[in-house]
């Protein structure tokens, strides 16, 4: 049995589709999937994100923004810095699925 059939509606609500698809149009964007990929491997500055991807750091936040909605990135303060990671495993588990499903022959 997938994780899917344990979902006991039959058919999702109207409130957890958008969710779904909102999530996947973040994936559809490759700024956002370097970004997710970046952060599975270590938490990071907008400035870091900005640097080690060759993106403007007003992209990364307009980006990060995006991702922070959807609740697949979350950020902790420390003094004026501010970090992001992603949120939680479902957004690990979903990023290396979705890289190795591309990679698979």
């Amino acid at each position: 049995m997938s994780e899917v059939d344990n979902h006991n509606s039959k058919e999702l609500d109207e409130e957890t589709l958008l969710l779904v698809t909102q999530t996947f149009k973040a994936l559809s964007d490759p700024t956002r999937v370097r970004i997710l990929y970046l952060l599975s491997q270590k938490e990071c500055a907008v400035s870091q994100i900005a640097k080690e991807l060759s993106l403007l750091q007003s992209t990364v936040s307009h980006q990060l923004s995006f991702l922070k909605k959807l609740r697949l990135v979350k950020f902790r303060r420390e003094g004026t810095s501010i970090y992001y990671s992603l949120e939680d495993q479902h957004v690990v588990s979903l990023l290396n699925q979705s890289i190795n499903h591309c990679l698979h022959d």
